[in-house]
């Protein structure tokens, strides 16, 4: 995952600097609540930790604050955000908007090349549904990733990688709240995979779209359960 999460492949000739691959592990600390929202990360601590200097550490948690993971706040450092509905809601609206453009241009220009990323990774997210949400929710974050790097346009995979890592929380919060729609999740992902076979942009995209849309109301349903407890 955590290779995933990283801006540069290591099969690029852009070498991975030390501060993104301190990100990518503080990431995915925080998106699987290793780390809790509000939570202060301290320069110092990650410092010790990860055996890394400061300055490395201090440009990580740039990328972890333009990534929206955490917030910057006077006499309190860096801490990490918390979900809200609001939140969830533009986050989605983006990711539903960014996923569509890429769909269609890829669509019309090599769909092949997204039949090869399905045909790789649906077995990955089959076997995952056996497993723990959090493998599901693995599973299907890795398979958008790989759709992401197929963009041709690196500005939008880049953005689409940066949304998507944003939404995995929310992901597995509405996992975890109501696992029935791990089923219902991998019975769209075959309906994507066998439209993108037929080679149709149009149903790619809105079932996409619909997939997408489902993911929000289930975390905002998820939301709206934790608030009322509180």
């Amino acid at each position: 995952m955590e290779q995933s999460v990283l801006r540069h492949r290591a099969n690029t000739e852009v070498a991975v600097s030390l501060a993104e691959q301190i990100a990518a592990r503080l990431a995915c600390a925080i998106v699987f609540d290793r780390i809790h929202a509000g939570q202060r990360l301290l320069e110092q601590d990650v410092c010790a930790i990860l055996g890394v200097s400061r300055a490395p550490v201090r440009e990580g948690l740039r990328i972890l604050e333009r990534d929206r993971l955490i917030e910057f706040q006077a006499r309190r450092g860096a801490l990490v955000t918390a979900p809200t509905a609001k939140e969830v809601r533009n986050v989605f609206d983006v990711r539903i908007a960014l996923y569509g453009i890429l769909l269609r241009e890829e669509m019309n220009r090599d769909p092949k090349r997204l039949l090869a990323v399905l045909n790789a990774h649906m077995p990955a997210v089959e076997r995952s549904v056996g497993e723990s949400t959090d493998d599901y929710a693995t599973a299907t974050f890795l398979l958008n990733s790989s759709i992401a790097a197929v963009a041709s346009n690196e500005t939008l995979a880049d953005l689409l990688q940066s949304v998507s890592l944003q939404t995995f929380r929310y992901v597995r919060l509405g996992l975890a709240r109501d696992p029935g729609n791990i089923p219902r999740s991998l019975d769209s992902w075959h309906a994507l995979h066998a439209a993108v076979a037929a080679g149709e942009a149009a149903p790619v995209v809105q079932i996409a779209e619909e997939r997408i849309a489902r993911v929000r109301d289930a975390a905002l349903a998820a939301l709206e359960e934790l608030d009322t407890a509180d």
